[in-house]
């Protein structure tokens, strides 16, 4: 039976291995037994002392015979040296494990290089400042700059590991709304793997040798030349939607990397032309997410409306004669 006790900077836990565990490795003990912690973390905490067994400090690799008395003495270090900045949040849910956010076009997720402040997780940390004890500072997934909508973030490392977890195993859900170029047909799955372009290593590409990337679509309206299509990820690679959508030839109004020429748009009036290529960003929205709680299990869903901008222009092209 564990006697556990969590502040927000210590943990200390009491705990006794079970007999069936013997001849395991201890890290891949501790794993099992400690499921709210990566890996990587307990493997720190053994190496560093702050898990002993039968008051003895081992290697992650060394085996256990069972029944050993484990006690954990930890302190949680800031993972991340980003500071806080006050800025408006959108905030869709908050517990104390988990964050959703909805998440504005034209704001950064992460600060980097060209991006010091002034991002999305500068501002989560003004809000919850403990979020400096969570790696990337609780965010598990991510949306590109020009995308607006829902982003979950771990408040905890439990529920770090949790939703982590649930983004491998695909039981986290991910649905878009999104304007394309042209008129793809009414439903369909992209299944076609990407990586790095081999020259431009900036952008994403769709490359036979890649990582598996699955994309499922269906066509919601079509206006004379472009279609409003909502999509599921089943994987969540950098620019998926982006990158996959151009791949059978139906890239996404207003962007401006992964765009080639602007197809279905050759007999639109000066109207319609103008609606399509003034919009600023790409016309991508991340609508619902559904996931698992972290700590009740229950499945939990959210929604966010499609932004002002979307729209607008939703309500423009319906409205325009073409």
């Amino acid at each position: 039976m564990h006697d556990r006790q969590y502040t927000r900077t210590h943990i200390q836990a009491q705990f006794t291995i079970p007999v069936e565990e013997s001849g395991a490795r201890i890290d891949q003990v501790l794993a099992r037994l400690m499921p709210d912690y990566s890996r990587a973390r307990l493997t720190q905490w053994l190496t560093e002392g702050s898990i002993t067994v039968n008051a003895q400090i081992l290697k992650p690799k060394q085996r256990i015979l069972g029944g050993e008395s484990v006690v954990v003495d930890a302190t949680l270090e800031p993972e991340v040296d980003w500071s806080g900045q006050a800025m408006p949040l959108d905030v869709v849910h908050a517990d104390a494990d988990l964050i959703v956010v909805n998440k504005p076009a034209g704001l950064v997720v992460h600060p980097g290089h060209g991006n010091p402040s002034g991002t999305l997780v500068n501002a989560l940390l003004a809000e919850y400042p403990e979020l400096e004890q969570i790696p990337r500072a609780g965010i598990v997934h991510r949306l590109d700059k020009d995308t607006s909508g829902l982003l979950a973030v771990a408040r905890s490392l439990k529920a770090q590991a949790h939703l982590v977890k649930q983004l491998k195993d695909r039981s986290m859900s991910r649905h878009y709304v999104a304007l394309v170029y042209g008129h793809p047909r009414k439903e369909g799955t992209i299944d076609a793997p990407m990586d790095r372009h081999r020259l431009q290593r900036t952008k994403m590409a769709v490359v036979t040798h890649g990582k598996p990337a699955i994309t499922h679509y269906h066509v919601t309206h079509t206006t004379a030349h472009c279609a409003w299509v909502a999509l599921k990820l089943e994987s969540g690679r950098t620019h998926q939607i982006r990158v996959h959508m151009m791949h059978i030839g139906h890239p996404l109004v207003g962007d401006p990397v992964y765009r080639t020429g602007r197809p279905g748009l050759g007999s639109a009036n000066e109207e319609t032309r103008v609606l399509i290529e003034s919009f600023p960003r790409q016309a991508l929205h991340a609508r619902s997410l559904g996931l698992i709680h972290p700590t009740t299990g229950a499945l939990c869903e959210f929604d966010a409306p499609m932004p002002d901008d979307l729209q607008s222009l939703f309500e423009a092209l319906a409205n325009v004669d073409c």
